[in-house]
């Protein structure tokens, strides 16, 4: 991915909801049960020792009894994340970069290996036919936010989601994700997402949207900042601050 500036432009949303749709060329289909699907982006040049060495992952989940806006406030409320994200060790946001645009801190614990964070820069977008939200890893100025003792600092190269209404309560879901863990060989990176991100990502982040109607109606209901620029409350930061982090520039191991 590249940006003229930090921020993603017109071109980036329309390259990601490309990528999200398309089935054909380099996507394999991996997985097909129970109304998930996934696919692996395996390039055609795979023996290019240049080329990137982390594979994307999407997957595809067809909701029935979750509208596609409840899905959408799921993936932005950070509070409620801490309720559903059974991997979540912390989470916050850092501070709101434009209004469609913030800055957040992600660690989890993917247990048996040592527990990862990011750093990551999230956009979003919103028409009348669908929600189209995507980060990837950026450095904070000042190394503010640098990478812990206790903690592996992982790159999120491009992650994202395509949620498409096809009803006033039913929706398709997409999750695409590039992301490095770092330290970890790749081919193990490439062949577990093929497992785990439809059991950890799809079942968890679906069930999250059943109950999350009845979870906001008890937690700010009306607090969506997402959703109203002028609720949020974070300190705003100049997006000239930030830098994407390069996988290559943090040490790699193959």
């Amino acid at each position: 991915m590249s940006f003229a500036s930090i921020l993603p432009d017109d071109s980036a949303f329309v390259d990601f909801k490309d990528q999200c749709l398309s089935t054909t060329g380099n996507w394999h289909n991996k997985y097909d049960k129970h109304g998930m699907q996934v696919w692996m982006e395996i390039p055609k040049d795979k023996g290019n020792s240049n080329g990137p060495k982390v594979h994307k992952i999407k997957c595809k989940m067809t909701i029935k009894e979750v509208s596609a806006a409840t899905m959408y406030d799921v993936i932005h409320d950070s509070e409620y994340r801490k309720i559903w994200d059974p991997n979540m060790e912390e989470g916050y946001d850092i501070a709101r970069v434009s209004d469609c645009a913030d800055l957040g801190y992600y660690s989890r614990c993917p247990k048996p290996i040592r527990n990862r964070d990011v750093v990551t820069l999230r956009s979003w977008r919103v028409t009348d036919k669908e929600y189209l939200i995507i980060n990837f890893s950026v450095k904070h100025p000042f190394q503010k936010f640098p990478p812990r003792t206790n903690m592996v600092r992982a790159v999120s190269i491009l992650t994202g989601y395509y949620i498409e209404p096809t009803g006033p309560n039913s929706c398709n879901f997409i999750y695409l994700s590039q992301a490095d863990p770092k330290f970890l060989p790749k081919w193990l990176v490439n062949k577990a997402s093929e497992v785990l991100a439809p059991r950890q990502v799809l079942k968890c982040v679906h069930d999250a949207g059943k109950q999350y109607p009845k979870w906001k109606e008890q937690n700010n209901p009306d607090n969506k900042p997402w959703l109203y620029p002028e609720q949020c409350r974070l300190p705003r930061m100049n997006p000239a601050e930030l830098a994407i982090q390069r996988g290559d520039s943090l040490e790699n191991v193959d």
